[in-house]
């Protein structure tokens, strides 16, 4: 199963990233920490060819930091490219580490002027919460839906940088189903273009396979439940996702399921890991 969501807006977005992208120094990629290589877009590797990068992994605080670790010493081990994940919780820090990685990296510029550098990613990731970061106050709009950002704004920071935000950018068709199902599952792709079933059966399996110990605690079961399904249904019982008659309703248990993980009330979880590990 292949899944299809490619606003019209997004064809816009990308001609001016193609655009844009001759007369930047540097590309910060935004990558959510959950899912560090389902959310690389394939198109944002095409367009930068061998400009320097830097990784983002946002949401680090949702994200099981021994795997975050391991996410960012294997993107470290690319060419050019560095690495780090960051949290809303520290934004001094996070400023700190992008100039500190544009001096590593040896971004060039011509003189008189600051680094140019380009924000982007998949949507809903943290792109213009990071701006807001390095800006040290609210420029861009945020949400916590998909598309949000539909348009390019770029600001000067303290420091001379040039910075631009570009919308989020998916890539036409994403063959990998379970590469979709993750960027589904994470939020990446809105609600209206996926099934809570699928996505709710989908990230049901991966935690009782990965995070067993953490679906026990959250939802105080007896012992672990003997497949996806039953799990959703558990869940639906607890919070009452049920229709008249008290019959269960296992898309509305999918539904809470998701956006439990999603807000990060099942605990600290990355849904894959490096190829190494």
């Amino acid at each position: 199963m292949s899944l299809q969501w490619y606003p019209g807006h997004m064809t816009k977005a990308r001609r001016e990233l193609a655009a844009l992208m001759p007369s930047q120094d540097v590309v910060i990629e935004v990558l959510d920490a959950r899912l560090p290589l389902a959310s690389c877009n394939p198109l944002i590797a095409q367009l930068r060819q061998d400009k320097p990068l830097i990784r983002v992994l946002t949401k680090g605080d949702l994200a099981d930091p021994d795997v975050t670790r391991a996410w960012v010493d294997c993107f470290q081990s690319e060419p050019g490219v560095s690495a780090f994940a960051s949290t809303t919780a520290d934004p001094k820090a996070v400023r700190k580490r992008i100039a500190e990685l544009c001096r590593q990296l040896q971004v060039p510029r011509s003189p008189g002027r600051g680094v140019r550098a380009l924000i982007a990613g998949v949507p809903n990731v943290g792109k213009s919460t990071l701006l807001n970061i390095l800006m040290n106050r609210v420029v861009a709009t945020v949400g916590d839906k998909p598309a949000v950002t539909t348009l390019q704004q770029t600001v000067t920071l303290v420091g001379g940088m040039l910075v631009t935000d570009t919308p989020g950018l998916m890539w036409p068709k994403i063959e990998d189903e379970a590469r979709a199902f993750r960027l589904a599952f994470a939020g990446s792709i809105p609600d209206t273009a996926i099934d809570y079933l699928t996505i709710g059966i989908f990230g049901a399996e991966l935690l009782l396979e990965r995070y067993p110990q953490l679906v026990v605690a959250r939802y105080k079961l007896a012992g672990l439940p003997k497949d996806a399904e039953t799990l959703l249904a558990l869940v639906g019982r607890r919070h009452g996702a049920l229709r008249k008659g008290g019959v269960l309703d296992l898309h509305k248990a999918a539904e809470l399921f998701v956006h439990e993980f999603r807000a990060g009330r099942i605990g600290a979880i990355t849904l894959e890991v490096p190829p190494s590990h």
